[in-house]
């Protein structure tokens, strides 16, 4: 897009503070922000934040190099970890409060939120399933390997299928923000 995303403004803030916000409100314990090397800008968009900013430092890394270093950074209690894109800023707070609570009822299961039979993000991963990176090249491997341990919700969230990949992609966004 030739821009950083992430600092995008949509309304009020930059996407990426529309990410953490939900995030930050919906409970979860631990947050840690996995930037670009080059992401100085991004970490002041969301500094006072209670999160954990950790800094790539692969610039040819996809989303399992930076999955592979948030990792490092997590405390080793956690018995899941959901992984968030920041370019998913319209996933609303109750699709994380829900993918939290199937966790606790079940968090031996990835857990995949649906939108009209489609599967979207944040993923939720058991701590030990997520692990299994370090040997996979990608987070689908892992979810396909075995279809027993994923559990799909669907939800009533389309935002869970918005992601911000073009201008186009924005444009909508921006769209989607305005009309509420």
């Amino acid at each position: 897009m030739g821009k950083l995303k992430q600092l995008l403004p949509l309304a009020d803030r930059p996407v990426i503070r529309h990410c953490l916000d939900k995030i930050i409100s919906s409970g979860v314990d631990e947050i840690v922000a996995v930037l670009p090397e080059n992401g100085s800008r991004i970490r002041d968009a969301i500094a006072g934040l209670p999160v954990t900013i950790i800094f790539n430092s692969d610039p040819e890394s996809d989303m399992a190099g930076s999955v592979k270093t948030g990792l490092r950074a997590i405390e080793t209690a956690a018995t899941g970890v959901l992984i968030c894109l920041a370019d998913h800023p319209l996933v609303s707070e109750g699709t994380f409060r829900t993918l939290i609570a199937s966790h606790r009822q079940g968090p031996e299961k990835i857990i995949v939120p649906t939108f009209g039979g489609k599967s979207g993000h944040p993923v939720l991963f058991p701590r030990n399933v997520i692990e299994e990176i370090y040997h996979s090249s990608t987070m689908r491997e892992i979810i396909l390997r075995d279809e027993e341990r994923v559990r799909y919700i669907d939800l009533r969230d389309e935002g869970v299928l918005f992601d911000m990949d073009t201008r186009e992609d924005y444009r909508r966004m921006l769209e989607r923000i305005s009309h509420g």
